[in-house]
């Protein structure tokens, strides 16, 4: 359920809830969520899922730029669970962001309350269970920033606005994958592809009016490509940027990444298919919906169109068409190429290799050598209540070791206003997937083999966009650039969620020593506290 109601009338509740430091204009959002199992046909097989409200996908959040959401979620589960905003970036505020580095999680029939603001953010974006393989059993919804009224957009206000979140869709039991993974296994090939957690959808529309539609990749594993019979496809916004408005015929989406395009009905009118159908693999499956002209009695008709026949190359060069457009504004007005970031020289430059090592006779993933272990206590709160033992910013290094793999609680040490460069280098034959918490950053390179200094000659620092994730292509590197201007301790992850669950992922630890409420807010006073700060005082 949801109200909204303007902050001035509540500031006595507003100080019990301990939300600080938000502008008294920007309008508060209340939510209440439950979060239970239940069952679903899915691909034809009965399956236990996990609901929001009853709702598999969960509920759609629809808020505007700056909006404060309050959501209380309650866990009727019977494990702890946690829920992250896949994008959203918390700022100044890690202690929201939902996951086991920075919160403890909710225990089974309890709940929190998440506070938190869309702060000078736009696009399309998801949440999803963090915990365990939760998100291999649903939770998963989408969370639309709208721009505020006052802010233009760069394209006359669509007809309708659609909603896809596309991945694949395993009929294993999410326990029996955990079990399997935590022996050593990898993760076996999905059994399909799903659209809004169906096999079969129909969007409608009017002859001559265009539509947006926002398509996310909630998937667990796998890329996919996503297209329209007979129509192009104007990409306006990724993840936050609005980019140059290229048409496409069909568009890459990678796992855990969101697009935003525009569709003009300008064909003759009939049905016509969608199709969102697995990448790079041998198998290729597919889910199909239908794009259904209103008043047509015309059904789908011809094959389904297929994907793009070529694989990694053609994908990367589609991948360097996506760029900033520099006049135009995003969620404030000044335009996004106000801030000249390939005119800023990297603080430092930081090396990321995956791998996907053996310990102890296991299959582990692993960064720079080390396969990342979760603590019993959140890293957020070991580091507020100067816990000793919990985590270590020695394990993991800078630039890759070629030491022997071991397991640790990984975090590395940043300092606040940093300026970075992060080369994602990927030496093994399997597409990759990188986000990172808190931040959008500069998608500046592409490239084949080993990365090397000389490959900063082929960055794009003029109208690189931004965005929160990044594939990362078989025996390739992608460089990004991030300014490092949001406290607080952010998970760097892979987005291939067996690749995380096992390992390929670290924590950045964005810090000033100075306290102040200028640079992060101050723990909740609702704040979960588990294992080794239980009985701590905020």
């Amino acid at each position: 359920m949801v109200k909204s109601f303007i902050p001035h009338l509540v500031f006595g509740v507003l100080a019990v809830l301990g939300v600080s430091l938000v502008n008294a204009e920007d309008p508060y959002l209340y939510f209440t969520w439950t979060v239970t199992y239940g069952t679903r046909s899915i691909l034809g097989v009965p399956q236990q899922v996990i609901l929001i409200n009853g709702q598999f996908p969960g509920p759609k959040l629809d808020v505007v730029t700056n909006n404060n959401i309050i959501l209380n979620l309650m866990n009727k589960l019977d494990q702890p669970f946690l829920m992250t905003w896949n994008g959203i970036k918390q700022r100044k505020n890690s202690w929201q962001d939902g996951v086991l580095g920075t919160n403890c999680p909710i225990p089974p029939n309890s709940n929190y309350t998440y506070k938190f603001q869309a702060k000078d953010q736009i696009g399309s974006y998801t949440y999803f269970p963090s915990t365990l393989m939760h998100r291999a059993a649903g939770g998963f919804g989408a969370l639309n920033i709208i721009h505020r009224s006052v802010i233009p957009i760069p394209y006359a206000n669509p007809d309708g606005d659609f909603t896809l979140l596309v991945g694949d869709w395993f009929k294993t039991n999410r326990k029996t994958l955990q079990q399997s993974l935590e022996s050593g296994k990898s993760m076996p090939f999905p059994d399909g592809v799903l659209i809004n957690g169906q096999t079969q959808a129909t969007f409608t529309g009017d002859l001559g009016k265009t539509y947006m539609f926002r398509i996310s990749n909630v998937g667990l594993s796998t890329s996919l490509n996503f297209r329209i019979q007979g129509h192009k496809m104007k990409l306006v916004e990724v993840e936050g940027s609005h980019v140059i408005q290229n048409l496409y015929d069909s568009l890459d989406v990678h796992v855990g990444q969101s697009i935003t395009i525009l569709v003009t009905l300008d064909q003759p009118p009939k049905d016509y298919y969608i199709v969102a159908s697995t990448r790079f693999t041998k198998t290729v499956l597919t889910a199909t919906a239908v794009l259904h002209y209103a008043n047509s009695n015309a059904s789908v008709s011809g094959p389904v169109p297929a994907a793009p026949a070529n694989g990694f190359d053609w994908s990367m060069e589609q991948a360097r068409t996506y760029r900033w457009n520099l006049t135009l504004n995003a969620a404030r007005l000044n335009p996004q190429g106000s801030f000249h970031y390939g005119t800023i020289t990297p603080t430092k430059t930081i090396v990321l290799a995956n791998s996907a090592p053996l310990i102890n006779g296991k299959l582990h993933y692993a960064v720079n050598g080390v396969s990342y272990i979760n603590p019993d206590t959140p890293l957020k709160l070991a580091d507020y209540f100067n816990i000793p033992g919990v985590f270590s910013t020695n394990f993991l290094s800078e630039l890759p070791s070629g030491r022997a793999a071991t397991l640790a609680t990984s975090v590395m040490a940043t300092s606040l206003l940093d300026f970075i460069e992060v080369v994602f280098q990927n030496n093994e034959n399997t597409m990759q997937a990188w986000h990172l918490d808190g931040y959008d950053f500069w998608v500046v390179g592409f490239g084949s083999g080993q990365w090397t200094p000389d490959k900063r000659k082929s960055y794009n620092l003029v109208d690189a966009l931004t965005r929160h994730t990044t594939q990362v292509y078989p025996n390739s590197w992608t460089a990004i650039l991030v300014s490092l201007d949001n406290q607080g301790m952010w998970n760097v992850r892979s987005t291939l969620w067996d690749r995380q669950y096992l390992g390929q992922q670290f924590y950045l630890r964005v810090w000033n020593p100075v306290r102040s409420l200028a640079n992060e807010y101050d723990i909740p006073s609702n704040v979960l506290l588990c294992c080794q700060a239980v009985g701590r005082h905020p």
